[in-house]
């Protein structure tokens, strides 16, 4: 992989499921150290498209890279590339979070030491008095961090997150971005599939509209048109 390199590389990408066409000549780019939203309606292929780069679905054609990895050819060597926060982060309810932090570190091979996880989970916005709690009294914005700081002390190159900010109140959406402006500035990439236009707008550094199999929009932050966006999706539930 070159230092300039995209992080994400997808090109002409198509993935049909029983003959239905899901994801039709799709491309999609994020750089290095870039916030990137993918934003789209229910059924428009958000999620196909992370299950392709996390190398669970096979391209019927097209070129996928995870930092350089085609997930397709080396599923294993490409998920070793990132770390992916589902809707509803996998965390163990009965442990507290440093201790999710020293087990799941030790499974992929990564293994800190306590000031470590300390000072990570501290970096998240973990509240102190919360590190020795079991995860099953947890919020879902505090579960979000314990996961962050758990992916920041892999030292992946690319965070994954689907619908993050689905289920927060406005204050724990707006300390999320903050999070994710962080990670930012560690220099790791982010992939965020959402519903959540406004968010995206606060925080991404660019945004692609998903509407059947493929980006119809994309356009940095400051250049984005929202009053089109939002005539989009009115137009999309009406017709719904």
């Amino acid at each position: 992989m070159t230092p300039d390199s995209a992080v994400i590389d997808i090109r002409a990408l198509r993935v049909s499921f029983a003959g239905r066409p899901v994801l039709t000549n799709l491309d999609l780019r994020v750089e290095r150290g870039d916030i990137y939203a993918l934003l789209g309606g229910n059924g428009t292929g958000k999620s196909t498209t992370l299950s392709v780069l996390l190398g669970f679905v096979k391209p019927d054609a097209g070129s996928v890279r995870v930092a350089g990895v085609d997930p397709a050819q080396a599923p294993e060597d490409a998920r070793a590339q990132l770390a992916y926060l589902p809707e509803n982060v996998a965390l163990y309810e009965h442990l507290s979070a440093l201790e999710n932090a020293d087990y799941l570190l030790s499974l992929a091979g990564r293994r800190r030491d306590a000031g470590a996880i300390r000072e990570a989970l501290r970096a998240a916005g973990l509240q102190e008095t919360a590190w020795t709690q079991r995860l099953a009294g947890f919020s879902k914005g505090m579960r979000q961090k314990v996961a962050i700081a758990i992916a920041s002390m892999r030292e992946v190159p690319l965070l994954l997150l689907d619908e993050p900010t689905s289920g927060l109140d406005p204050g724990a959406s707006a300390d999320f971005h903050a999070l994710l402006e962080s990670v930012r500035a560690r220099g790791t990439s982010v992939l965020m599939v959402t519903h959540d236009l406004l968010g995206a707008v606060e925080v991404a550094d660019r945004i692609g509209v998903l509407d059947d199999g493929r980006i119809v929009h994309e356009a940095a932050r400051a250049q984005f048109d929202l009053p089109a966006l939002h005539a989009h999706f009115s137009g999309r539930a009406r017709a719904a």
